[in-house]
């Protein structure tokens, strides 16, 4: 019975997909003396990635840890192909991890014993680290509350950085008063390095598939806030996150546009499902507005 099971979702990147896989492989067979399995979920490539996913369970047979491949039929969007990996995974903790991402510095089995002597976590991520060397801000954040969202665009959390006092009233958003430096408690992580408890996970029911992709990993994250586990942030280890690599950045038009959209659309649900009702509707007309403006430019 495996320990740790990784869910990797992949959609048209080989490449750094198979790097991914490449990078995880070494890190576990270095560092961690439990089993392990990983799952790669392809959610309908076009690109090489079926052939490079079938051709890698040859290939990293001989470092001795399961690799199972799940080939969807459709894009079936992130939440809905985590959800089906995890329905195959046997491991008492699960981690999301992003196909764009190579684990770097990670000490598996120092990851597993936290989590075993802190019956109160129930999210952990690592520094997720940009190829600049500078932290992913997506994945050290508060939650969007009016206010956080507030300090962020208007630039007041950038501004109030230099000014603790005054960061730590506007510095909400990213939580950019916290030390990068300790292990501290967070609002959410991002589904690019997101660790839970495989019990916690279905008592959660699970990834929201009303999000396609983006604002399901800050929805878990606040649903298990609100039961009344911790999210905690581990500098201690360290992945790269090259990003971008089949979204936002990416070279096709009609990829950006459908990604452009699935980001707001997913503003929109998070905010009706969790903030609407403790609003008065004029605030959620005027919040709805904003982010339909924003989606525009």
């Amino acid at each position: 019975m495996p320990k740790l099971s990784i869910i990797i979702l992949s959609y048209n990147t080989e490449d750094i997909t198979h790097e991914c896989l490449q990078a995880l492989f070494l890190s576990l067979k270095d560092t961690a003396s439990f089993e392990s399995e990983i799952i790669v979920v392809d959610n309908d490539s076009k690109d090489g990635s079926r052939t490079m996913l079938k051709n890698a369970e040859k290939e990293f047979q001989h470092i001795k840890i399961s690799l199972k491949v799940i080939l969807n039929e459709m894009n079936e969007g992130f939440p809905k192909g985590n959800n089906r990996g995890v329905a195959q995974a046997q491991g008492e903790y699960i981690l999301f991890l992003n196909s764009d991402v190579l684990i770097q510095k990670v000490d598996w089995n120092e990851v597993i014993q936290y989590l075993d002597s802190h019956a109160e976590v129930g999210g952990y991520t690592v520094r997720v680290a940009l190829p600049t060397g500078a932290i992913d801000p997506a994945s050290h954040r508060g939650f969007p509350t009016l206010w956080n969202a507030f300090s962020y665009y208007s630039q007041l959390e950038k501004l109030s950085k230099p000014f603790p006092k005054l960061n730590t009233l506007f510095g909400g958003y990213h939580l950019t008063y916290e030390s990068l430096n300790t292990i501290h408690e967070i609002d959410s992580p991002s589904g690019a390095f997101f660790m839970t408890r495989a019990s916690l996970f279905k008592e959660m029911h699970g990834f929201d598939e009303t999000f396609f992709m983006y604002g399901e990993d800050i929805d878990l994250a606040y649903r298990l806030k609100q039961s009344g586990k911790k999210i905690i942030y581990d500098p201690r280890h360290t992945v790269l996150h090259l990003k971008y690599q089949s979204g936002m950045k990416t070279e096709k038009k009609q990829t950006q546009d459908a990604t452009r959209s699935h980001f707001y659309n997913a503003m929109r649900i998070f905010y009706r499902k969790h903030y609407a009702k403790t609003h008065s509707p004029i605030t959620n007309a005027l919040v709805s507005l904003v982010i339909d403006l924003k989606s525009r430019f």
